[in-house]
C-alpha cells in the first residue's frame, strides 16, 4: 500500500511494506522524494522521536501513472513467462 492520499506513514511501516528494501536504499529514496517535492517529512519532537511521511499534491498526482506502470509490468511478466 505505502503512502496514500491524506495518510501519514511511519518509516518502519513503509519498510515493512516494501519487500526486500534495505534501510540505506529506503532512507536515500525518501530523501530524494522529499527533495523533489513528492513527499513531506514531519518530525515530532517527542521521546522517543517520531517521523511521519505523507504525499504532497505532486506525489498524489503521480499515483495514477504509477498504478498504470505497475499494471504494465505485471502484464509483461505474464507475457515473458508464457514464452519461456
Amino acid at each position: 500500500m505505502g503512502i496514500v492520499k491524506n495518510k501519514r506513514i511511519r518509516y518502519n511501516e513503509l519498510k515493512r511494506q516494501v519487500d526486500g528494501i534495505t534501510n540505506m536504499v529506503l532512507s536515500q529514496s525518501l530523501k530524494e522524494m522529499e527533495k523533489q517535492g513528492l513527499i513531506v517529512r514531519t518530525q515530532f519532537m517527542e521521546i522517543p522521536p517520531r517521523v511521519e511521511y505523507s504525499l504532497t499534491e505532486a506525489g498524489e498526482a503521480l499515483i495514477p501513472s504509477l498504478k498504470s506502470l505497475a499494471e504494465w509490468g505485471k502484464e509483461m511478466q505474464i507475457k515473458v513467462k508464457a514464452h519461456v
